[in-house]
């Protein structure tokens, strides 16, 4: 007999439902977010189940890991594409995971990317390297504004990032005691942040500068070392996406909109995607319409036609499928093709 099965995920608990090809629910219980126990519960099952689907959450890594290291064939859902089921008046946990299995069983399940586990920490290092650059400017502008407000004084953000050796010129506009114990203690937090940055950039740019994809990124205009890596991590494997549109819509880097009989009738999910994609690729582009000549006669244009937003989009966008091909298919990346 096969078994189809369904885990509903939260932070401390999941409820686990197998069901067979009748849907006829053989196994319900909720348990504990422990891998041992959950194996345990479904080792009597293991040669009957065809399939484990986990719904993915923020913190679904340690239970499908822990899955396919006894053989399970798991698959993770996109909860973002999966349409409730409507036919019940009440639902809940064990409803949910009756018809996750059962979106298996019909072959209808739309499944989310299981990102390697042996990138994950450090496509993580790189994550929590953009969460402590957002902190630093924050920290920058904590000093800048108490300098003003106080003293009328505009202190230069990459003054304040020299750190130590300004540190004492940076005080000393500060006449106010506590105002200066205050931009004194921000400036220690920043030390400390800058320092952690450059730590997580070499580790990183250690891991990832052979591979021979980060150094065909680089080629593209407006992407350097940092934004190589951002999209390398993230993309992970490029062959998974149909087409290089899909891969920029996945970008972000696509209108979302709604047409019907040629008029726009409303918006889509604008936030479905890889958000630190489109924040690379929004970025890349920027610097391209300063430093490379043919991408900002190609934007000027664009400017006489449409809004500024639309038009560092399209570039991002055209950024983004050329990032496609390049990771594909090993190609370089060439400017008459895309800016001409």
């Amino acid at each position: 007999m096969k078994l189809y099965a369904g885990i509903d995920l939260h932070s401390n608990n999941s409820y686990v439902v197998l069901s067979n090809e009748e849907d006829k629910v053989m196994y319900q219980k909720r348990l504990p977010n422990e891998a041992g126990v959950i194996l345990s519960e479904l080792a009597p099952y293991q040669d009957q189940i065809e399939g484990i689907v986990v719904e993915s959450t923020y913190n679904w890594y340690w239970l499908v890991d822990e899955l396919k290291e006894v053989n399970y064939k798991v698959h993770l859902a996109n909860t973002a594409s999966i349409q409730a089921y409507k036919g019940l008046k009440h639902t809940n946990d064990k409803t949910d995971a009756i018809w996750l299995a059962k979106l298996l069983r019909l072959k209808l399940l739309s499944e989310g990317y299981v990102y390697p586990k042996e990138k994950r920490g450090l496509r993580e290092l790189l994550r929590r390297r953009l969460v402590l650059v957002r902190q630093q400017t924050m920290s920058v502008l904590g000093i800048q504004a108490m300098a003003v407000r106080y003293d009328n004084i505009k202190i230069n953000g990459n003054k304040i990032k020299e750190l130590k050796s300004a540190e004492k010129k940076i005080l000393d506009c500060i006449k106010d005691c506590d105002v200066r114990i205050a931009a004194e203690a921000q400036l220690k937090v920043l030390h400390c942040i800058v320092e952690q940055i450059e730590v997580l950039e070499k580790t990183i740019l250690k891991k990832i500068k052979k591979d021979a994809n980060f150094k065909l990124l680089n080629s593209i205009p407006g992407i350097g070392n940092i934004l190589a890596m951002t999209i390398l991590l993230e993309t992970g494997d490029v062959n998974r996406f149909v087409s290089p549109g899909n891969y920029s819509s996945y970008c972000r880097c696509v209108e979302s909109k709604r047409i019907s009989n040629e008029k726009k009738k409303g918006e889509n999910n604008r936030k479905n995607g890889n958000a630190y994609l489109g924040w690379a690729f929004i970025e890349a582009a920027n610097y391209a319409i300063r430093y490379y000549e043919p991408i900002k006669k190609f934007y000027q244009r664009k400017l006489q036609k449409t809004k500024r937003v639309v038009a560092l989009k399209s570039i991002a966008n055209k950024l983004s499928k050329a990032t496609f091909f390049i990771l594909r298919d090993g190609a370089e990346f060439d400017m008459n093709k895309l800016f001409n």
